[in-house]
């Protein structure tokens, strides 16, 4: 089979135009010319921050997002010493028992369950602000008015039962 010089240079350019076509086929250029930067993966686990915490009636140590037991007593920065069992003597002698959920900084910070729970509750209530404005004082005012309405209505039952 004889092919004509004009097919076999047409059929030459094909090939030839796919293969470059297919070398420069990438990604479009990022606008900003700034690639972002990889960010670390999340440690696994719970969470916690580095410091002491009470968990399950025992003393458990993150440092470095590892978390263990605490073997033996820690002398923190500030001189603060915590025991195995969550005693914590402050460097001015003062002791506290640590309960479930406590916290102790490794700077020697000790943070109560209750307060985290408020700044929580603190924190939520802040962002439900900002995401419905006006909102928490339109209930609050519905909230008087109902009061107000049930009270009147005792009031009227009450003066009818004088009667």
């Amino acid at each position: 089979m004889k092919f004509s010089p004009l097919f076999c240079g047409i059929f030459t350019l094909f090939i030839l135009g796919s293969t470059v076509a297919h070398a420069q086929g990438g990604l479009p250029p990022r606008r900003g010319g700034i690639a972002p930067k990889p960010r670390a993966a999340a440690a696994t686990g719970v969470g916690l921050k580095d410091g002491l915490t009470m968990q399950k009636g025992r003393v458990v140590l993150t440092e470095a997002g590892i978390t263990n037991p605490l073997s033996a007593d820690k002398k923190l920065i500030n001189g603060t010493t915590i025991s195995t069992t969550g005693l914590v003597t402050a460097t001015d002698g003062t002791t506290t028992q640590m309960n479930e959920g406590d916290m102790v900084s490794l700077t020697g910070r000790v943070t109560t369950r209750s307060s985290i729970v408020e700044a929580d509750s603190l924190l939520k209530i802040k962002a439900y602000d900002l995401k419905y404005p006006g909102k928490r004082k339109k209930m609050e005012a519905e909230r008087e008015r109902r009061e107000k309405a049930k009270a009147k209505r005792e009031e009227q039952k009450a003066k009818a039962k004088r009667k």
